[in-house]
């Protein structure tokens, strides 16, 4: 089942989402209807808190980008709870970002270009690890919507100034998008 995006202005946006537990009987049939809404999107990543559930969980879907990154072809998994562990901020890379839940934007951010990640695997298997390149941009993109924080919040100065109009119009619901969106009212 597709699910509606919540745009910037939805409170799940900007709440510390809860763990899951591992027992909760419920999670897979949420898993499947996040991947329905993603793949519907057109997007390759969507957090728990996008959809309107204050819990740890992510799906990234990277095949969608695998002409750009042949690498990531086949690349689609679940993450519950999920934390950065450790950001080696060493090397660091300015790219263009969007989000799902601010239709019609995107901006710079700068990243670490690896990072350290603790999750559990679709198996609820617990993994700890380094994650380099592009894949480790999108997670810290999807793992900071669990922390109550989206892209627009790394950027600062005079750009986020410039920026401020269009914020305001997502979060009135002046925008348009191909997919169903939950809006403040």
């Amino acid at each position: 089942m597709v699910l509606p995006i919540y745009t910037l202005g939805q409170p799940v946006l900007r709440k510390v989402a809860e763990e899951i537990d591992p027992q909760d009987s419920e999670i897979q049939e949420f898993v499947k209807n996040m991947y329905d809404t993603l793949d519907h999107s057109g997007g390759i990543g969507l957090a728990a808190p996008q959809v309107g559930r204050s819990v740890r969980i992510v799906v990234i879907d990277l095949n969608p980008i695998k002409e750009d990154y042949p690498q990531y072809e086949g690349f689609r998994h679940v993450f519950y709870n999920p934390y950065i562990e450790e950001y080696d901020k060493s090397h660091q890379e300015s790219m263009d970002e969007g989000c799902l839940s601010l239709p019609g934007m995107s901006e710079k951010v700068k990243r670490p270009t690896r990072i350290r990640v603790s999750y559990l695997d679709d198996n609820f298997e617990e993994h700890d690890e380094w994650i380099e390149g592009y894949l480790a941009r999108v997670m810290q993109h999807e793992f900071d919507h669990l922390d109550g924080k989206v892209y627009t919040d790394h950027i600062v100065g005079l750009r986020k100034q410039m920026i401020k109009g269009q914020i305001n119009d997502i979060i009135k619901g002046r925008f348009t998008c191909d997919y169903k969106v939950k809006v403040k009212r």
